[in-house]
């Protein structure tokens, strides 16, 4: 899986023979600017000093603490509730059309639930679910009016086949009606609503330019020109001296330096990175994505000024500006919905199964040491942020380690006995599945170590230059390393890359089938306790 940085280097500097050759090998850059190094090159990285940012970048940083709304999931929400609408109106209109001596629920059901999806489809086909479209109602009125009108010529044939009688013309159109009046008065409300929301910056994709001078300043330009654009540009980090990057670029200040945009990435809720420099700057653009990469945010190659034009496909939009797609915040949007839904179920019903075990082993853990019976270490969370992650205590009160410095041995004095089979068990991380309840942890995921967590006298970051790559998704109560034998103790800078490679395929192929199967494998896996002590 690893391979060279050189080979990198080639890929970007290639961009003119791609160009002749009328494709982009993204994904070749991708793999390579994650950091995969060789072992003598990850053996060799150092750690950086988390950067301190400055009083300005802090302040802008607190601006944007709060969570924004994803546009995406605004129009999967509007989606869905235009085809409950048009189900249940169809529904009463089928229901008051066929009176007693209908045909029963199932067929109205099945007749208005096709037209209800004929109608969506037409809509997403015209554009009538794209922002621009929500925000103004009589961008495509018409479009949408239409699409109504073909749904109701659906549901009402297909009632008529079902029950093999037409109904009364009055009735009909008042279906249809009902139909269009729900769209027109529906559609004004929601475009109300976003531009409400666009002006108090609920909604809007948050980003940070990567790179300053004139570069930024053309991207700025051509961002600030999209009519409709949902992009909020919270500021600009260049490495750079004011000479060939000016303070000011736009009118958007420069926030700090390459190292402190990791730390201002953290502490605001950004959505995007642009990197505003030209495709050629092959050896800053890699030195960049080598330190981005590890925050879950999408990553940018913005290609407003390139001279080379690819196919299309090559690029997505930001309005009309054209960009190369680096990097996706992994397990997004309506994926972190089903995730979130996944955990919240599979977590209850582990509870209502496994209560009398929790319960058994906080009678042991309380009647054999003194001391709660509950132990709280600050571990790392998603976006490396800290949180409380709860354990039944192994350890005697008094020889207990929050910091995790020294790891657990076999024969480890500082175990209880209790504590000795609760940890081989993994008994001792139930307590986890109310972390998850509280949302600082999901079911499946890399799971979390303590925050000055290390291996002999170095930390995993010092052994492994992508290990915080982990923490762009939540972490989790078990994940694909552990039931791929990576579970108890780290001792070797091997265990630490192997963790790190597995956690960073998991996070690559996440799927609900993929937490499904880890989930399920665990307790199978859990029978192995060769280096849980």
């Amino acid at each position: 899986m690893t391979e060279r940085p050189e080979v990198c280097r080639r890929r970007i500097s290639a961009l003119n023979e791609l160009g002749k050759k009328d494709q982009f090998d993204i994904e070749s850059l991708r793999r390579q600017a994650s950091g995969q190094m060789t072992d003598e090159s990850a053996r060799a990285t150092e750690a950086e000093p988390a950067s301190v940012l400055n009083a300005f970048a802090l302040q802008i940083a607190e601006q944007f603490r709060d969570e924004n709304y994803s546009p995406s999931m605004l129009i999967g929400q509007i989606r869905l509730l235009e085809f409950m609408s048009f189900l249940a109106i169809g529904l009463l209109a089928a229901t008051a059309l066929a009176g007693a001596e209908g045909t029963g629920l199932g067929w109205n059901l099945a007749a208005v639930t096709a037209g209800a999806i004929v109608t969506v489809l037409l809509m997403q086909v015209a554009d009538a679910y794209h922002i621009p479209s929500l925000r103004s109602a009589s961008v495509a009125r018409r479009q949408i009016l239409a699409a109504g009108a073909v749904g109701f010529l659906v549901s009402a044939g297909g009632l008529y086949l079902a029950q093999g009688q037409a109904h009364s013309i009055t009735g009909y159109l008042t279906w249809l009606a009902g139909i269009e009046l729900f769209l027109l008065i529906e559609r004004q409300l929601v475009a109300f609503g976003i531009r409400h929301w666009a002006r108090n910056g609920i909604m809007e994709r948050r980003a940070v330019i990567v790179g300053g001078g004139d570069p930024a300043k053309q991207l700025v330009r051509a961002l600030e020109q999209q009519a409709d654009n949902d992009i909020r540009i919270c500021g600009i980090f260049d490495d750079r001296g004011s000479a060939r990057s000016p303070a000011v670029v736009a009118g958007y200040p420069k926030l700090g330096t390459f190292a402190e945009l990791v730390e201002f990435a953290r502490l605001a809720r950004v959505d995007m990175l642009i990197i505003a420099l030209p495709a050629t700057a092959e050896a800053r653009i890699l030195q960049l994505l080598r330190k981005l990469w590890v925050l879950p945010v999408d990553i940018r190659l913005a290609a407003h000024t390139d001279r080379l034009r690819f196919r299309p496909r090559s690029y997505s939009h930001i309005g009309s500006v054209p960009m190369f797609d680096i990097f996706d915040k992994p397990i997004r949007d309506w994926d972190s919905v089903a995730k979130r839904t996944f955990d919240i179920a599979f977590c209850l019903l582990s509870i209502a199964l496994l209560w009398p075990v929790m319960i058994g082993a906080a009678i042991a853990v309380k009647a054999t040491s003194k001391g709660p019976v509950l132990f709280v270490q600050k571990r790392h969370g998603f976006n490396n942020e800290v949180i409380d992650v709860l354990k039944f205590r192994s350890m005697y009160t008094n020889l207990s380690d929050p910091t995790a410095k020294k790891a657990v041995t076999k024969g480890d004095p500082r175990v209880t006995r209790v504590g000795r089979f609760l940890r081989k068990s993994s008994i001792d991380e139930l307590p986890q599945l109310f972390n998850v309840l509280r949302g600082d942890l999901s079911l499946v995921g890399p799971r979390p170590h303590a925050v000055h967590a290390q291996t002999g006298d170095r930390r995993y970051v010092d052994v492994v230059e992508s290990y915080f790559a982990r923490h762009r998704v939540k972490p989790g109560v078990t994940g694909w390393a552990q039931i791929n034998g990576l579970r108890g103790e780290l001792d070797s800078d091997e265990k630490i890359r192997m963790r790190t490679a597995y956690d960073l395929q998991y996070i690559e192929n996440w799927s609900l089938l993929f937490d499904l199967k880890i989930l399920f494998l665990t307790p199978i896996r859990l029978l192995n306790v060769e280096n849980a002590y």
